[in-house]
């Protein structure tokens, strides 16, 4: 089982997770490290596409203030390449961990 921890920024979703090879994605830890809450969107991409409408999975999910929101009910299969990506309303104030494993 792997981790991996990005900070996320505003505008255009960025890769919290890419998987190499196939992966199951157990757990996503979305969490607001500020004093006020944040809206979060969440999205499974297949490869070589990008975020949007099609695929988005959580969409703006409101984050109390110091509060981490987590996924740990459903598994993700992942195919080489596809990817979860994520964007909030304001810069460097929410962080997602991704739990994985390779198949």
């Amino acid at each position: 089982m792997s981790i991996t921890n990005t900070a996320l920024l505003t505008g255009a979703a960025a890769n919290v997770y890419t998987s190499s090879g196939n992966s199951v994605v157990s757990t996503l830890h979305i969490c607001n490290f500020s004093a006020t809450a944040q809206t979060v969107n969440v999205y499974i991409v297949p490869s070589g596409t990008e975020a949007n409408s099609t695929n988005i999975i959580y969409s703006n999910v409101s984050i109390a203030s110091y509060n981490t929101y987590v996924v740990d009910k459903e598994k993700f299969i992942l195919s080489n390449n596809d990817s979860i990506r994520a964007n909030a309303n304001s810069a460097s104030t929410v962080s997602v961990s991704v739990t994985y494993t390779g198949m």
